[in-house]
């Protein structure tokens, strides 16, 4: 996800990439983003020494490990972003010990495209310039929106993870394909094309997605059996369920 941000963030244009320091013990995350002109290291206290803003993006179950360490490199003058699910700002805040602006954001591994949607919230300390320059940051990858912090955990199940319930879906798509005689190669293209196609009819109109289905569903047409085959097979419901259950998980990370 780290990767993944910062190329967005590069691609965008407004961001020299020799501006960017990137932490981790992988050299092979590590040598790509050097290959793009980013300073890289292995060590912690580059990722905070000298730094305006410090993103953290690790795995909730590695953050105990690196707090003490975190926080003697941390000063006030300086902007923490978390992207860890389920990690309060609170908890970090408390953790860290200082006075240190905080924001929490969920955002997606389309970042690198420039196409994420990102929830953020903002910790007790973070101030309005704090709080303008995360969602700049955010929107320069996609869409920036912020909730309260309760939320979070929602969105984690949403956004952060639907990616994830969509390349499914297009997967399935394209197994149906082959099933009725279309090429692996021509079936991925035409599902793929057909998601991008009715999520950006969902986001340039003013009606909802159940009215854009009604219109391209026919009496006794073809679309129309294909839903009923869908909603036999309960393909809503496990969406629903996959939101509940990525939701839950966030839970549970934040409390472990």
């Amino acid at each position: 996800m780290g990767s993944s941000l910062v190329s967005g963030l590069v691609q965008g244009g407004r961001i020299d990439p020799s501006s960017l320091t990137a932490v981790d013990l992988r050299s092979e995350v590590l040598e790509p983003l050097a290959a793009r002109g980013m300073r890289t290291s292995s060590e912690l206290a580059d990722a905070v020494r000298d730094q305006d803003v410090v993103i953290l993006a690790i795995k909730p179950q590695s953050v105990s490990a690196l707090r003490e360490e975190l926080a003697s490199h941390l000063h006030e003058q300086q902007l923490v972003i978390s992207i860890m699910a389920g990690v309060s700002t609170t908890s970090l805040e408390d953790s860290i010990g200082k006075p240190i602006p905080l924001i929490r954001a969920m955002p997606q591994i389309t970042a690198r495209l420039g196409v994420a949607a990102t929830a953020l919230c903002f910790g007790r300390y973070a101030g309005d310039d704090d709080r303008a320059l995360a969602r700049e940051l955010f929107d320069e990858v996609g869409v920036a929106v912020v909730v309260e912090e309760g939320l979070m955990d929602a969105v984690t199940g949403l956004s952060g993870s639907g990616p994830a319930y969509v390349y499914s879906i297009i997967d399935a798509l394209v197994e149906g394909g082959m099933r009725v005689g279309l090429s692996r190669q021509v079936a991925l293209k035409l599902a793929t094309q057909t998601v991008l196609g009715a999520a950006k009819m969902v986001l340039d109109s003013d009606e909802s997605p159940a009215a854009l289905r009604d219109q391209v569903t026919s009496p006794g047409g073809t679309t129309l059996a294909g839903l009923e085959a869908l909603a036999k097979a309960g393909l809503e419901e496990a969406l629903v369920n996959a939101v509940e259950a990525a939701t839950r998980r966030s839970v549970e990370l934040g409390q472990s």
